[in-house]
Formats: C-alpha cells, structure tokens, sequence
C-alpha cells in the first residue's frame, strides 16, 4: 500500500496534495468538536440545584431537604434526577447515594427526607446534591451538573449562651442564660443545668433551662465564681462567670411618682425607689414629652427624687418618665415609670384670623364673617365662645353686639350701606383673646381687574404681586378648596406688608380643577381693596367632552357648524380652541386643513380653531351628493377631547335650491287659489252649477198652513192648484208633435176660473223661477197667464177640482203614453200660480177683482212629462198644450 501511494504521489502530485490538504481539515474539525464537547461537558447545567437547605427532626431522627431549580422558563415542566451523598463525620465517608427523580415545574420547591439509624446528636452529617435532566430514550448520555456545596448538620450538644447573674436587692442573685436549642432526646434524657459557686461552695440544680436563682451569702461575700454546667446523656458542656456583687446592682422601678405645684406654666413631678443599703447613691433618669418636644433631666436620689418643670405650653398635656441606676457601679438602668399631667388654662395670646364676604343684595350688604380657630398653643384653654362688636362708623352712637357660641367658624351679618367696624375676639374660661378689626366700607370701590393664568404644580400654586405704592398694613390671598362643589369652602391666606409672593397649597386641590385666586391689599385704615385676579390649575387634564354640534345652512358646497352652548370655564384645563375632523369618500384636503391619522386607523381633514371664543365653523370647497362625517373636539397643553362617533351628513344636488326656490313659489300660488276656491265654493256652486230644486223641500210650504196638521212639512198634490202644465216630446228625426204643424206659438192649460166677457189681465199671485229667470209674459211686472176666450165655466170648475185634475191628468197621461217613444219623455219645471181669493179654492169667483200687483215666488213643482196629452178638438177641452222642440224651454 505504501508503494503504490508512493507512486500514485510521483504519478499525479496535484491529487496527492488536494487529499492532503482534505486530511488536515478533517482532523482539525474533529479536534474543534472534541474541545467543544468538553467545554459542554465542563459548564454547569442550567438546571443545577439551588438554595439547599437542610432540616433536622429530632423526634423521629430524619434530615429533611429542600430546594428549587431557579433557571425553568416561566410554565416550564422538566423531568429530571437528583443524585443526593450523605456523608458522617467527615465530607469523605460518605454512608449514603440515592437518586431521586421528579418532575420539575418553574418556581417550584422540592423536598426529600433521609432517616438516620444512628441517633443525629452523635455525629455531624454533611449533605450536597448534582442534577441531570431524565431523558428515558439517552440515560447513559445525561450530563450531571456540578455539585453543590456540602451542607453541615451538627447536632452536637450546644454549650449556654450569654449566662449572667444581677441582684435587684442585694439579697437575691438572678442567673439567666440561653439554652440554645433543644436536642430533642427523651425528657428523662434531655439536658439539664447545675450552678456551682467555687468560692463559697455550693452547688444547686435549677428547675429551669434558662434561668436560676441564687441566695446572697449573710455574711456578705462580694466575689463570686459561677460555673453553668448543661449536660445529657451523651456529653457535656460548662461556661463561667466571676463578678463583683455592688457591680450586678439592677435597681427596681421608681414608684409613687406625683406633680404637684401645677400652673400654666410650671410643674414638680416627685418620686420613691427602692432601697439598696445605706451606701448606695442612685441615678435617676427624667423625661418630658410634650408638643413634640423632649427634654430631660439627671437626679440624684436615696430615697426621694423631686424635679421642677418650667416654660411650659397653657393648657398642653404632657408626660413624664422615669428609671434610675447605681450611681457608683452603673449596671443597668431601672424599668420606665411613666405618668402624665395637664398645665393650666390661660388666655388665649393671638387674635383670631379674620376674613369676610360682602354681597350687595336690594340696596342693603350681606357680609359673612369667617374666622380661622386657634391653635391649641394660641388658645391657651378650651374656646367657649367668639364676641363680635359691630360699629357703624357713620353713626358713632350706633353699635351691635353678637356672641357666637364655639366651634363656630363665621356668621353672615345684614348691614346697610353704611361703613362698620367689626371687632372679634375669642374667649375661654379664663380670659380674651386680642381683638381682630376688619372694616366693611359702604362703597367697595373694587376696580375691574384682568384676570391672569398662574399654573400650578405638585407643591401649589405659586403666587406673586406687584408691590402697592401706599402703605398697606398686609395682603390676603383668597381661594376656594371646592370651587364646583355646593359649598365654596373660603379659604385665605395672609402676609405682611413686606411680601409681595407666596406659596398657596392644600391637600384639597385636585387635579383637573379650576382655582380662581384673589389678592387683596389692606389699608392703614384696615379696609380691604382688590389687586389681582388669578386662576389656574393644580394639574391640567384633557377635555373632558366634547360640544354638542349643530349644523345649518347645508347646501351642495358647504356647511355651517356651531356650538354656542359649550362652556369653556367648565373644563379640566385651559381650551386653546378646537379641531374640526372631516371624513369623507375621496380622502382629499383643501386649503386650510391637514391630514391626520385617527386612533382607529381612520384618514380624515383636520381644521384648526385658534380662538377659543370662536364657536362656529363653515366646512366649505365640498361636493354636491356626497357623504361626509364630521366631529369637534377641543384641545388644550395637554391633548384634546374625546375622539367619539362622527356626525353624518349628505351634501344635497347643486340645482336642487334652484328648483326648490321656483317650486315653493308655485307651490304655494296653487295652494293659495285652492284655499280662496274652497272658501267660495258655494258662490261658484250657485253661479255655475246650481242645484236642481226638491219640490219636497220646497219653503211655499211654510205659507200653507193646514187646519188638521199645522205641523205639515211635505207639500201634498191636494194643496196645490196648477196654472199651466207644458209637456215636451223629444223626437228625433222629422218626428214632432201634433200641436207643432198647427201652432208654433206656446198655449197653456188654463186651470183658473175665466169668463168670456173678462179677457184683461185678472188678478193672481206670481212665482217666478229664478233657475230659469225668464218673464212668463212680455209684462214689466210678473207674467198673467193668457185667458182663453172660450172656456165653459162649468167645465172649469170640474178641472179645477183637485181630485178631477188629478184624474184627468192621469188619463190623458196614460193615452198619451202610447204615442210617445220610450225614453222621449222628461221632467219640465213650470211655475205654480194660486189664485188671490178668499174664500174656497175649489168655487169659481163671480165677480173678479181688480187686478193688482203680483207677488213673487222662487220655488217650482216638477210633474212628469206625458202627464197630460193634447185634446181631440179645441171644443172639448178647456186647456191647450203647446210642444216644443228641442232647445225651447218654458217662460
């Protein structure tokens, strides 16, 4: 092989170099990867066990682990194994390897217990763990983790701690001591003390574990040598202690502790101790509390102590303790003894703090006097009660007194236009304060003053003003706390006349609210004058809403947007002005506005309002039928109303005002003709469609007046005499009546009684139709019916019967049916004529009267066509009949 990859070499140098140079890179990467393994296999896992801690159960001798894996992912479950060595004595005997597997959840904490056959007390133990991760599919390829440090568990009896012996009275030493732990063996086993003194001797067990009790030698041994031995069954521990007695000396706590000789400003507090030999001097410790002040005091004391307090607060409780120690050999102090007093009332030292409100109300002035309460060291006492003098100071005589029973703060007085002087003062059970003096002039005179914005911050609200001129005795700053509650809540604040700026804060401020502060000068003369007026906010907010928007003047072009009733001053911060936003399909902006992205997304024109008095806006440069929505909303520093649902609103046609502008015109003239017709439509009934009569309704009934029936309203056939009935055939063709070819003049049928010498016009009474307002005769007054010469009186008298009539009518209208074609006949309406005589109508009158003046009727009878027929001969008839033809009507 060795020759032949020689000769291959010699053969073909460029193949033999390019597998060389293949050869080094492969063996160079599997070094890399062997160094990579290793540095893997070296690095901890991140799961290593953490923050082992070792636990010990004596009564059932285990040990007890817990611990936690920190670097799981947050829901992260890991299956896993823990490998935990035990190991006793030293770290290198190891007695005990179990492996102990789990499954592991993020921020969870694992526990493990081990129970010892060899009682724990015996010997240390030492404790440490590594983890893997459980992978059931590679186990023999788990990497473990590093070990974690040992864990030391000891057992081991404990030796007392801070053992010490002190007497109280010379006569009793105390020993106490910390027993350390318990070891947990069986109580006839556990440990127990012995105290031992080497210089006397003696030797004592004690009843407890941590403290023992010890009698002072009578013969009065100073030095003693203690020995503390605890001990059980498997070993033994002992401390010592050697002192001095009168250096262990912890006196009891002073008692009887009194005050005496207490004033408004001075007290004597006294107390007892208790005694530890006539040798011995004590130290007495004493302190006062009070007002957030304390002071204290070193005394001296055998027997009694006694201490003086001065300078003391009116009325201010106070409390005073005291302990004591040996004064030669100082040990330890005594416990507290502690006890309070009370100083006396005074009279209060400071005026109270004035302020007032004046309203002019129907010619007179309401003032409401404020005043702030005193503080417990102005006061000086309990305040009872506030005394108010008013006086009018133009009329000297004149004054008023008021007392205001306390806690009051304020009173509201009615004054008239007068200046008062107004004098307050608070009283308690001792005395009176000093006055305060407030003036309340009859003409204010406050001058208008332009109010300035002031802002405020987390401290409050910084205030400054220009200095006055005059002399002023101060200045007083005035606010609300709750401006927009139901209570003003007046607040103020005063200075010297030398401050011209101040700092005005409250824990009533809140963010988003309006304060309007006011700063006023005070006179020499004590009178309060307006300076300035500020307002601002603690913390401005944004709008809070947005105005109700009204739209007008909508046209194919433009609209118009206004919100007059929208409150500015109402608002959580100042309103700079408003932002119109403008939706719309084509998305594009004019003039005047700006693109802007809403928080949804949306693209809409944004217009600005600079001014925020301005309440009205013309959206212009729009498109005839086209959509838009559109919202206000005010802005401020700090951001801009609500951005809430949009308004819509469609742009109308560009000619639709047009022709609303002729068509309401138009409308109107037609509505306006309609209503006129309708109001007249009786007169245009009348004048050209009239209504036919009803002979049944006809008012001629009113003149009859029947003897059996006065109540008659029906006009029966009996009560009426016919003067003339006209009947008309309508033919068609060359057909007409019998009467035509021999007469064209009309004849009538005479029904009222005649005779042949009388051929005047006789005497009757005329109903003229005014439907067919035409003259029966060429008279100037009504139409006489034509007399025929040769009717025979008896014959007439048979026709003018009704019941005759009514037969002869009906006869000839039965012959007369025959000769007239069906549906030829018609209703004709001739005019009724009575005749003006007394006496029966149906007699014939002999002698006729003059003739005299008709009198006229508008109403008509309508009898049938065909009713009466034509006689055979002029002789047998006293009627005659006349037929028209068509288009004549009767006069």
């Amino acid at each position: 092989m060795r020759f032949e990859w020689e000769v291959l070499q010699n053969e073909n140098p460029e193949p033999m170099a390019l597998f060389s140079v293949f050869q080094t890179t492969f063996l160079l990467a599997l070094l890399s990867l062997r160094t990579y393994q290793s540095e893997v296999l070296s690095e901890p896992l991140p799961w290593a066990p953490e923050s082992l801690k070792v636990f010990i159960n004596s009564t059932h001798q285990c040990l007890h682990l817990q611990w936690s894996v920190h670097n799981l992912a947050h829901h992260q479950e890991l299956k896993m194994v823990f490998q935990i060595e035990i190991s006793r004595i030293k770290t290198s005997n190891v007695i005990w390897v179990e492996n102990y597997s789990t499954t592991v959840k993020w921020n969870q904490v694992l526990h493990w217990s081990w129970e010892s056959k060899l009682p724990l007390e015996c010997a240390k133990h030492f404790i440490r763990m590594r983890s893997a991760e459980d992978d059931a599919k590679t186990p023999e390829q788990s990497f473990w983790s590093n070990w974690s440090s040992w864990e030391e568990v000891d057992e081991v009896l404990e030796e007392p701690k801070e053992f010490s012996c002190e007497t109280q009275d010379l006569t009793t030493l105390n020993c106490t001591w910390d027993p350390g732990s318990d070891t947990g063996l069986l109580k006839q086993l556990s440990q127990s003390y012995t105290l031992f003194e080497s210089f006397s001797g003696k030797k004592t067990l004690c009843k407890h574990k941590s403290w023992c009790s010890w009698e002072v030698a009578p013969e009065s041994q100073e030095m003693y040598n203690f020995t503390l031995t605890a001990e059980n069954y498997l070993r033994k521990r002992s401390v010592h202690l050697l002192f001095n007695l009168t250096h262990r000396v912890h006196p009891m706590a002073p008692f009887s502790v009194l005050f005496t000789d207490v004033s408004t400003t001075n007290a004597t507090m006294t107390w007892k101790v208790h005694s530890t030999g006539n040798y011995y001097t004590l130290l007495c410790q004493v302190k006062l509390y009070g007002e957030g002040e304390v002071t204290q005091h070193n005394v001296s004391v055998e027997v009694d102590g006694e201490q003086l307090f001065s300078g003391l607060e009116p009325d201010t409780e106070y409390r005073a303790q005291v302990r004591c120690a040996n004064a030669n050999h100082f040990w330890k102090w005594s416990e507290w003894t502690h006890q309070n007093f009370t100083t006396a009332e005074a009279a209060p030292s400071e005026a109270p703090d004035v302020w007032r409100n004046v309203k002019s109300v129907q010619g007179h002035s309401v003032v409401t006097l404020f005043w702030k309460p005193l503080s417990k060291l102005q006061a000086n006492g309990k305040i009872l009660f506030y005394n108010i003098v008013i006086e009018n100071l133009d009329r000297s005589s004149s004054s008023k007194f008021l007392s205001i029973p306390a806690p009051a703060n304020g009173t509201e007085l009615n004054l008239d236009q007068c200046s008062y002087q107004i004098h307050v003062t608070a009283h308690n059970s001792v005395g009176t304060s000093p006055a305060s003096v407030i003036i309340v002039s009859g003409d204010p005179g406050n001058k208008e003053v332009e109010e300035e914005r002031v802002k405020g911050t987390e401290d409050g609200f910084s205030l400054s003003w220009k200095p006055q001129p005059g002399n002023v005795t101060g200045y007083i700053v005035e606010w609300c706390d709750r401006p927009r509650g139901p209570l003003c809540d007046l607040q103020w604040k005063s200075v010297g006349p030398t401050t011209t700026s101040t700092v005005v804060s409250s824990d009533a401020f809140r963010p988003g609210v309006q304060y309007n502060f006011r700063i006023y000068g005070i006179s020499t003369e004590r009178v309060p004058y307006l300076l300035e007026k500020k307002t601002g906010y603690s913390q401005e907010l944004a709008p809070s809403d947005n105005p109700q928007v009204v739209m007008s003047n909508l046209t194919s072009r433009s609209f118009t947007l206004s919100w007059k009733d929208y409150s500015i001053e109402s608002q959580p911060s100042f309103i700079q002005g408003y932002h119109v936003y403008l939706k719309s399909k084509a998305g594009q902006c004019h003039s005047g506005s700006e693109k802007a992205v809403l928080s949804d997304d949306a693209v809409c024109c944004k217009y600005k309002i600079d001014n925020p008095k301005q309440k009205t806006f013309v959206v212009e440069n729009l498109q005839p039928e086209s959509f838009y929505e559109f919202l206000v909303t005010p802005y401020s520093s700090v951001g801009e109303g609500p951005h809430g649902a949009f308004t819509k609103v469609t742009t109308p046609d560009e000619y639709s005002p047009i022709l609303i502008r002729v068509i309401l015109p138009m409308v109107f003239c037609i509505l306006l003709i309609m209503i006129i017709c309708y109001l007249k439509s009786q007169w245009m009934k009348e004048k050209c469609y009239p209504d036919i009569p009803d002979p049944y309704k006809s008012s001629v009934l009113s003149l009859i007046k029947s003897k059996e029936n006065p109540r008659l309203t029906i006009m029966n056939i009996k009560d009426c005499v016919p003067d003339s009935i006209e009947v008309l055939n309508k033919q068609e063709g060359t057909r007409k009546s019998l009467t035509e070819t021999e007469s064209s003049k009309p004849t009538y049928l005479y029904l009222l009684p005649t005779e042949e010498s009388y051929s005047g016009p006789g005497p009757c009474i005329c109903f003229e139709n005014f439907t067919y307002n035409q003259a029966a005769s060429d008279s100037a007054s009504c139409g006489h019916v034509p007399v025929a010469p040769k009717a025979p009186p008896s014959q007439l008298a048979l026709l003018t019967s009704p019941e005759n009539l009514l037969k002869a009518l009906e006869e000839n209208y039965m012959n007369s049916l025959g000769e007239i074609p069906a549906g030829e006949t018609s209703l004709n309406y001739v005019s009724q004529l009575a005749s003006a005589m007394t006496g029966d109508k149906f007699s014939l009158p002999t002698n006729p009267p003059e003739p005299a003046l008709c009198s006229e009727y508008k109403m008509q009878m309508a009898i049938p066509l065909g009713l009466a027929s034509p006689p055979s001969s002029g002789s047998s008839s006293l009627s005659s009949f006349t037929l028209l033809d068509e288009g004549e009507h009767y006069h």
